[in-house]
């Protein structure tokens, strides 16, 4: 014998049909499988509340289980396969899915493009036209997906709303029409250019336009550029994504710039004029005497503009001092004389070194 329904509704013997009715979807909004999946015990309970409603809920049937303690099984199984049984999924897909159908018309997708550029180009900004594949409107049918000199006609099923609607028990469900899909209009004729599509794939060209100071990784949106629109719906957005190639001499970090500049090690001690290059060409930089190998100097404004016009930044220059791997007869006798002068008297960095050397190990270096 099954178990009591009113037991399985929770409530009492005596409880009314509003109270029958909000036990039952309280319930059935807990157990039923889309919010249960995998568990069988869920689904089967499930399975008996719905069975206890079916029955509550009709004052004939609740007489008949009342005085019996069941109702006639063959009259609730075939009711059951009538869709009856089916009731809470309606009332899932209003609740869930929304209700009313979907409409006709719908915005076209955003399309992305990822474009490659220098960093030169990054930094002045340029205008670029590009080739997007992308779905545009049928102009065979202005994007009805109707042969020329048809229209798309309501649908029978649904009157031209998109929806059906069902009265179960207490609740009045719309369901998306099978046979439109929710559109509300079906086509008796397609295009032939789209096939009823209302649209086709097609090559344009796109002109773009970025801004000096973009970086890798930055989104540009040019509104109205990307997929058209269904049956009249607004088109998509066409988002063009940045790629800054790599340079040979620059390294950027936000909107400064960082590059090597090499001078010979007689120049890093000497000083003098040297050139630096810029994005914008070679200009002349005085190396201070007694630069160090790895100095790093900073130009003001040599950098890259800001994308959001908040002025330029830097150009960081690192010296690199370069050691000849080769000598000529002079050249090494110019070297082997200041060597000698070195040994003699020490540089500064020497000479404070093995200070606190001997200071170290009680003067036995030196």
């Amino acid at each position: 014998m099954s178990r009591d329904y009113y037991q399985i509704l929770g409530v009492s013997r005596s409880a009314s049909p509003g109270e029958i009715k909000k036990a039952y979807r309280r319930l059935a909004l807990k157990f039923h499988p889309d919010k249960n999946p995998d568990d069988p015990a869920a689904a089967e309970q499930f399975t008996e509340i719905n069975e206890a409603y079916e029955v509550l809920s009709n004052p004939e049937r609740r007489r008949e289980y009342d005085l019996y303690g069941t109702v006639g099984g063959a009259r609730l199984a075939a009711e059951r396969a009538s869709g009856f049984g089916g009731l809470f999924e309606d009332i899932l897909e209003g609740i869930f899915g929304g209700f009313g159908g979907r409409s006709a018309a719908h915005r076209g997708a955003d399309l992305r493009y990822t474009m490659t550029i220098t960093l030169e180009e990054a930094a002045k900004g340029l205008k670029r036209e590009v080739t997007v594949p992308r779905l545009e409107a049928c102009e065979g049918c202005r994007g009805t997906g109707a042969r020329p000199g048809t229209q798309p006609q309501a649908c029978p099923a649904c009157r031209g709303r998109g929806q059906i609607r069902f009265s179960r028990g207490f609740l009045t469900v719309d369901q998306t029409c099978h046979r439109c899909g929710g559109e509300g209009s079906t086509i008796g004729s397609p295009c032939p250019t789209c096939q009823g599509e209302g649209r086709i794939t097609q090559e344009r060209m796109v002109t773009m336009r970025v801004p000096p100071g973009v970086e890798t990784g930055t989104r540009l949106r040019i509104s109205g550029e990307g997929e058209a629109g269904f049956k009249g719906g607004q088109p998509g957005d066409l988002y063009v994504v940045i790629q800054v190639a790599e340079h040979p001499i620059f390294r950027r970090e936000g909107d400064d710039l960082t590059c090597e500049v090499p001078i010979s090690f007689t120049h890093a001690a000497l000083g003098g004029e040297a050139q630096v290059p810029t994005l914008n060409g070679m200009i002349p930089f005085h190396v201070p005497p007694g630069t160090q190998p790895g100095t790093e100097f900073r130009l003001e404004g040599c950098g890259l503009p800001n994308l959001r016009g908040y002025g330029r930044g830097d150009l960081r220059v690192k010296v690199l001092v370069e050691i000849p791997s080769h000598l000529t007869h002079k050249q090494r006798e110019l070297l082997e004389e200041l060597h000698r002068q070195e040994n003699g008297e020490g540089t500064p960095l020497s000479r404070s070194f093995f200070e606190r050397v001997r200071e170290l190990f009680g003067g036995g270096v030196g």
